[in-house]
């Protein structure tokens, strides 16, 4: 009895056990189910969809990576990748939407040439059904939802995607040399006052060594971060602040901070730069990548904050779109929403240096832990994310092109003359208003007939 006794007690100790691990796994299993079901939560699309879609994009390569990836889940979708020319595809993609046959499914488009396809129905507005966009925007910034919409805001043209965040790239070493703050976080708040930011010119260009490359960066790139109009075509550079940012660039030309050049994309401007005498660029969060292209044996001294005097701003992007007279918008959609949505895909585009927006993304701690050892082992990306949360939002119009001509040309007029800075700035708007005033009363005509 005793023999059968302890048998018997020994069976039962085994099943507790048993259902204990068992237990664990299922624990283990129901987490991995609960990351399926956010994951889902984000975007769904139907496992069994079967179809074939073509892709214009500037650059195949990277995205015949993203779509292998896409194929491991969906290999019943086929997604033609046809590379064009940047400009050619721009041109050829509005050719073929006004002539309303043609395009492709899904074409990339540029932000600064994004106002050519966005009046009229000629792209799908992705708030409608079956898009239903509108689910997206908690994932992403004011900012890069609003600029891929219609003017009036009334309609979601192209799918947000990247964003290249503006950042103060700088030689951490020759700050130090020269007496300057040399910490990221330091360095960023210093150069938030005036003053601090024409010192530190002074002192670098005090032993030939320039701040920037380009003369005009704070007030241009301001400019960028304003846009030029609002929703209702008025000018929107026209600002306090805005005149405060001219006479800045007007003093710190006197001191002369900039050798007027590009410091990676010219010739003489790479030998300053090998020289270290350009010791910071203020470029898009690209930036690391190109530094590392240009100048590999450099690697470690530099470094990157937010940009001086409290401009926070956008420096290109682009978006999707999916044209109105397409014929396979159900694949076009599911394919569009993993290639924007997924973690898959961002591990691929955050190799080549494209900027992820979406929190679910950003939030991840690959994401916020990364270490950039070119940049001496600085947390970059992250950097790069919190200065997009201060990015304010901009209209994209199609008049942005000839408001920039108007505002270049006032401004280096201003420059050159020494124009009092809030006097060019009217002079600006009322030049741009005049010019282009029957183009706005068009446009605003067309914006309210496709609301009606």
């Amino acid at each position: 009895m005793n023999k059968k006794l302890f048998t018997l007690m020994f069976l039962v100790f085994v099943l507790i056990i048993a259902g204990c691990s068992s237990k664990g796994t299922n624990k283990e299993t129901g987490n991995e189910n609960e990351k399926e079901k956010e994951k889902e939560a984000i975007f769904e699309i139907d496992k069994d969809l079967e179809g074939e879609v073509s892709f214009w994009t500037w650059s195949p390569d990277i995205h015949e990576e993203v779509v292998a990836e896409f194929n491991k889940e969906y290999p019943n979708i086929k997604v033609n990748v046809i590379g064009l020319d940047f400009g050619k595809l721009h041109d050829q993609l509005q050719t073929t939407l006004a002539a309303g046959s043609g395009a492709p499914d899904i074409a990339q488009v540029e932000q600064g040439q994004f106002p050519r396809y966005s009046t009229g129905d000629l792209v799908e507005d992705l708030l409608q059904p079956p898009y239903n966009a509108e689910k997206f925007k908690q994932y992403l910034s004011d900012y890069n939802w609003e600029r891929w919409m219609s003017v009036d805001g009334k309609r979601l043209l192209g799918m947000p995607w990247d964003v290249t965040s503006g950042v103060f790239y700088y030689r951490a070493d020759i700050y130090e040399e020269m007496g300057l703050p040399s910490d990221p976080e330091d360095l960023g708040e210093f150069l938030q006052d005036k003053q601090n930011l024409l010192d530190a010119a002074q002192t670098l260009a005090a032993n030939d060594i320039y701040m920037y490359d380009w003369r005009d960066l704070p007030a241009v790139q301001y400019g960028d971060a304003l846009g030029y109009f609002d929703s209702e075509y008025n000018w929107t550079r026209n600002t306090e602040k805005m005149a405060e940012l001219v006479d800045v660039v007007k003093q710190g030309i006197q001191i002369g901070w900039a050798p007027q050049l590009s410091g990676l994309g010219s010739d003489e401007g790479k030998q300053l730069m090998k020289q270290g005498k350009i010791a910071s660029l203020a470029l898009g969060s690209y930036g690391a990548r190109d530094l590392e292209a240009v100048l590999p044996e450099q690697a470690g001294k530099w470094r990157a904050t937010k940009m001086p005097l409290g401009v926070n701003v956008g420096l290109g992007g682009s978006s999707f779109v999916i044209p109105s007279q397409g014929e396979n918008k159900d694949v076009a959609w599911a394919f569009l929403q993993w290639m924007t949505l997924s973690e898959e895909a961002w591990k691929v585009f955050i190799k080549h240096s494209v900027q992820p927006s979406h929190s679910h993304i950003t939030s991840l701690p690959w994401y916020q832990e990364y270490e950039s050892e070119y940049l001496g082992g600085q947390q970059d990306y992250k950097l790069y994310s919190e200065i997009e949360k201060q990015i304010p939002v901009r209209r994209l119009t199609p008049l942005d092109g000839i408001g920039w001509e108007h505002y270049i040309t006032g401004l280096n007029e201003a420059v050159d003359k020494n124009i009092d800075s809030k006097t060019i700035l009217n002079q600006i708007e009322e030049n741009a208003m005049k010019e282009l005033a029957s183009e706005i009363e068009k446009l605003k005509e067309e914006m309210n007939a496709a609301l009606e």
